[in-house]
């Protein structure tokens, strides 16, 4: 099961090739985290930014691989303020299994960039944030049950169907476990 989910997030892979972890940037998640901080994300949103600062999910601006580190450098230069690459690396999933940053405190760590930190180190720390974040937000019992549609619900939000990540679960745990 855990197998599945990595598949799907990370196409078993917690790394690319040179060595950073994958990561994919949610501009629409940077927006949320700007406005939890009290920035205006208006006051940093224009043409140039669109594709780093969006209001509603989409993946029109996704890039994959590597170049998703591009788009985390542009949201954490948009400003001096620290609070902007804060809420940058909390926009963005890490590693093997695509957490949101935003967990960090959940999950044990103190600050985003001790999470960061974990994350870049191997995928044992990968599987362990893991662990956690399948406790924190009690996902490991539809995962146990292999209740694709209700963790694919509670992991990726109402919209998991749009992208069909429960029948991806089913299929990858279906591989596995044959």
């Amino acid at each position: 099961m855990v197998k599945a989910v990595k598949e799907v997030e990370s196409s078993r892979k917690g790394f690319l090739a040179d060595g950073r972890p994958k990561i994919l940037f949610e501009g629409h998640v940077f927006w949320k985290q700007l406005v939890k901080r009290g920035i205006d994300p208006l006051s940093l949103y224009n043409a140039g930014t669109a594709n780093v600062l969006y209001k509603s999910w989409t993946k029109q601006y996704y890039l994959g691989g590597t170049t998703e580190y591009s788009r985390l450098e542009k949201a954490t230069a948009l400003s001096d303020d620290p609070a902007v690459g804060e809420a940058a690396c909390c926009a963005t999933s890490w590693g093997a299994f695509q957490i949101m940053g935003y967990h960090y405190e959940p999950l044990g760590y103190p600050f985003i960039n001790a999470f960061v930190i974990d994350i870049y180190k191997n995928e044992a720390n990968h599987l362990r944030a893991f662990g956690r974040y399948l406790q924190a937000n009690n996902l490991l019992k539809p995962l146990k049950d292999k209740n694709w549609v209700k963790f694919a619900r509670d992991n990726n939000g109402p919209a998991y169907s749009q992208n069909k990540y429960d029948i991806k679960l089913k299929n990858a745990y279906v591989i596995y476990a044959g």
